[in-house]
């Protein structure tokens, strides 16, 4: 079944604007068969409208992110790129080591296998911010 979906601005992998469910459109589950665009109607702004249609359902496994945290100043890109990916995330624990002054959080998540691996890739590269991710055999 094609769908229709109107957007203020987006690109590949990333949904600025729209409800919050409409950022799996871009995420390799769906297939995007043409970009529209136009008027909107309600408020006379230029707008853009993406046609995709669902693929079948992709297999999802679940798995154990672990994070340290070495250098506070990472802390908002990383909750942010959490939020990003929170539709997947289903358990978060974060422990604070104040003697050590570290930061250990588990992330456990049940997603298919690019985006986990997209969401430890990312949380990895931010600057004192370590992960390693292993893999439920189910």
């Amino acid at each position: 079944m094609k769908r229709r979906t109107t957007l203020n601005e987006f690109s590949l992998g990333k949904v600025y604007s729209g409800p919050r469910h409409l950022a799996r459109i871009f995420l390799f589950t769906d297939i995007i068969i043409g970009i529209e665009q136009g008027i909107c109607s309600a408020d006379n702004k230029p707008s853009v409208a993406v046609v995709w249609e669902r693929k079948g359902e992709m297999e999802t496994r679940i798995a154990l992110i672990g994070v340290i945290v070495e250098n506070t100043d990472s802390v908002e890109e990383l909750n942010r790129l959490l939020s990003e990916y929170g539709d997947y995330i289903f358990g978060r624990m974060g422990l604070p080591h104040r003697e050590k002054k570290v930061n250990v959080i588990s992330i456990a998540i049940d997603a298919p296998n690019d985006i986990i691996s997209a969401l430890s890739g990312k949380l990895g590269m931010l600057p004192g911010i370590s992960t390693k991710t292993t893999y439920a055999k189910v």
